[in-house]
């Protein structure tokens, strides 16, 4: 894990702005907030576009223990 990366991190790292993020992928800068601080979780398709937007590979975005644990039990 000592790879990973924040959502926030790997845009910043990109140069990349709130409003560009969301110029590119149509998800408003509240949501990709929301993401970026954990209040909410991208979906997978989502996690791979803002991947391939920020020139990541899914492995080096850091996604909390709960979330993981949240979706095998439901």
């Amino acid at each position: 894990m000592a790879n990973t990366i924040t959502l926030k991190a790997a845009r910043v790292n990109a140069q990349l702005t709130l409003s560009d993020v969301r110029a590119e992928t149509g998800v408003s800068v509240q949501t990709l907030s929301s993401w970026e601080n954990y209040k909410t979780f991208p979906t997978a398709m989502q996690l791979r576009m803002l991947c391939k937007l920020y020139g990541r590979r899914m492995d080096d975005i850091f996604i909390p223990d709960t979330l993981a644990k949240s979706k095998q039990e439901g």
